[in-house]
């Protein structure tokens, strides 16, 4: 496993999710949970926004709660294409190394959450119900990790709460259901 600096990551990015010029729910939901996230922190949101002639959906996020959007634009990037999509946002995790990555568990998100992940070496969440900030001591380590995302989710059919962190690689990523969150 190759090891990280994970101070270099910094900040929560929001898959910013667009269907022919309209913004998804679920990506204004993910971006008022990430504000309140980062607020805890003292980090910034950044909302992830690829399409084609789509720049008049910056305000909207940033009325949602984004502190800043990271527009692509294309017209290769009109309809979401897994390949195209993939190569530009993990083009962005490499240059922007947010500590937490987010995006709704849709059909899109489903489908590009876990290359992302497989590209980035890291692990992925899904479907998670609640995320929040918090420590983890590893006794057996001795080593106490501050400011983990707890990507939250039911287990075993839904008779348990599951609370899965990754303390080693960056970014931290989940998706998560619409509906969930407060927009």
């Amino acid at each position: 496993m190759h090891t990280m600096d994970k101070e270099q990551y910094k900040g929560i990015q929001v898959f910013a999710e667009q269907r022919e010029g309209v913004v998804q729910n679920v990506a204004f939901e993910l971006i008022g949970k990430a504000r309140e996230l980062a607020d805890s922190i003292g980090e910034k949101v950044t909302a992830v926004l690829l399409g084609q002639n789509v720049a008049n959906l910056n305000q909207e996020l940033i009325a949602a709660g984004a502190d800043r959007v990271l527009l692509v634009e294309h017209d290769l990037l009109k309809d979401y294409v897994t390949e195209q999509y993939a190569q530009a946002i993990t083009h962005i995790l490499n240059t922007y190394k947010p500590e937490i990555f987010l995006l709704g568990a849709t059909t899109i998100g489903r489908d590009l959450g876990p290359r992302l992940s497989a590209r980035m070496h890291t692990g992925l969440t899904a479907d998670c119900t609640s995320l929040e900030i918090g420590d983890h001591e590893d006794k057996k380590e001795g080593k106490v990790y501050k400011n983990l995302l707890y990507q939250i989710r039911p287990a075993f059919g839904g008779n348990i709460v599951a609370t899965i962190i990754n303390p080693d690689c960056r970014p931290q990523m989940a998706t998560v259901r619409e509906g969930v969150m407060k927009k």
